[in-house]
């Protein structure tokens, strides 16, 4: 399935593919105040139709997620970086693919917090 995401103000625009078998609700410094669900897919699955220069983006701990925010809303639709095994990832914040049922969703907890 392909999915068209968005910061609140249109700012940040994405299209991503893939199915949503679950997400993650990780309880980090990060994650509990910002409130996203994360869905990790491969980089070659995602297209950013915004000009990266529109991104803003904050990297905290070990500065290895680039966590990208709109500078305009404040929203936060996607972060990047590499899995353990090498390979370009998104996390995408289902939050912001608007036609996504977030109650049918399954959710897995991460303990983030701890890592």
């Amino acid at each position: 399935m392909k999915y068209q995401g968005s910061c609140h103000c249109g700012g940040i625009a994405f299209t991503v593919e893939g199915q949503i078998d679950q997400v993650v609700d990780c309880n980090c410094s990060m994650c509990r105040r910002r409130g996203g669900l994360l869905w990790f897919v491969p980089a070659s699955a995602f297209e950013l139709a915004t000009p990266r220069e529109r991104l803003g983006t904050y990297l905290f701990n070990r500065k290895h997620i680039q966590h990208h925010f709109c500078p305009t809303c404040g929203i936060a639709p996607f972060g990047e970086g590499t899995a353990p095994d090498g390979t370009a990832t998104v996390a995408i914040n289902v939050r912001c693919l608007p036609e996504v049922d977030l109650d049918a969703l399954k959710v897995v907890r991460f303990d983030g917090a701890s890592v």
